[in-house]
């Protein structure tokens, strides 16, 4: 693990803080959500750049090679 730092509105920390919400946790997982979402933008844009064409063995891939 590794420290980080960020700021955040005073207001939004004061009002955190009075409801008991972990700061760090929350931070953790919208960063971890903020990856999840960049990912998966960045192999949607592959994607449209090199879609995944159908070829006639596709049905034969798809069926772990059964015929």
């Amino acid at each position: 693990m590794t420290r980080t730092t960020f700021t955040l509105d005073l207001e939004l920390a004061d009002h955190a803080r009075s409801l008991g919400v972990n700061i760090s946790a929350a931070a953790r997982r919208g960063v971890a959500e903020a990856v999840r979402a960049a990912m998966a933008d960045r192999d949607r844009q592959a994607y449209e750049r090199m879609p995944e064409l159908v070829d006639d063995e596709w049905e034969r891939a798809e069926s772990w090679g059964e015929p």
